[in-house]
């Protein structure tokens, strides 16, 4: 599929540890344990990090990414799992590994300029039944007017940031996509700050 993205420029510094994941491991980690996963699937891996505390649990962990050096950096942080320097936009069968019990997808969406394709590519590599657990910066009507309030939403739109954050979802809209593209909301998580004013969110979807 030829379609554009900035995620293959994102280079990846040695030791990078982003700093969203000891708030949305807590989440990730406890739908590995739900499901008893034994294959997951790490869309848009970055780094490694995430992928390394789910290979810590025991399943076998292939991730994703279209960046060479986030690859490299998960190859060396995460030994024992898989890694494809591929992205959503390519052809899922590429990677060989199929009928995961459980894909995983942490702040990638917001990057992404045609975010159906991360649902779609979850889609197809999935077992039925299995969960699509996928992370984002919450939107939400009081946390939007606190940010209009204070004046932040130049900074908030990280508009100095190459690539950078190009979609803003909320539980709604991020729901309504899962909906459209194959998958049954099942589970909702505010992460960080009070509620409503969430950091992050996850919305969880059952294949069907």
């Amino acid at each position: 599929m030829n379609k554009t993205s900035s995620a293959s420029d994102y280079k990846f510094e040695e030791g990078y540890e982003p700093h969203t994941n000891k708030l949305l491991k807590p989440v990730v980690l406890h739908y590995v344990k739900q499901v008893k996963a034994m294959k997951v699937l790490d869309i848009g891996c970055g780094g490694g990090s995430m992928s390394r505390d789910i290979a810590a649990l025991g399943p076998t962990v292939v991730g994703i990414e279209p960046s060479e050096s986030g690859v490299e950096s998960a190859r060396k942080r995460c030994p024992s799992g898989k890694f494809y320097c591929t992205g959503i936009y390519d052809n899922p069968d590429e990677v060989a590994e199929t009928d995961f019990d459980l894909a995983v997808s942490t702040e990638v969406i917001e990057h992404v300029f045609y975010p159906r394709e991360l649902p779609r590519y979850a889609y197809k590599k999935l077992k039925p039944g299995g969960l699509l657990v996928i992370s984002t910066p919450y939107h939400g009507w009081l946390k939007n007017v606190a940010i209009s309030v204070l004046g932040k939403w130049d900074s908030h739109h990280t508009l100095f940031w190459d690539g950078g954050h190009i979609k803003f979802w909320s539980r709604a809209t991020l729901s309504k996509l899962l909906e459209e593209e194959g998958f049954d909301v099942v589970g909702f998580h505010g992460c960080g700050r009070a509620p409503y004013l969430w950091e992050s969110m996850f919305v969880i979807g059952r294949k069907r």
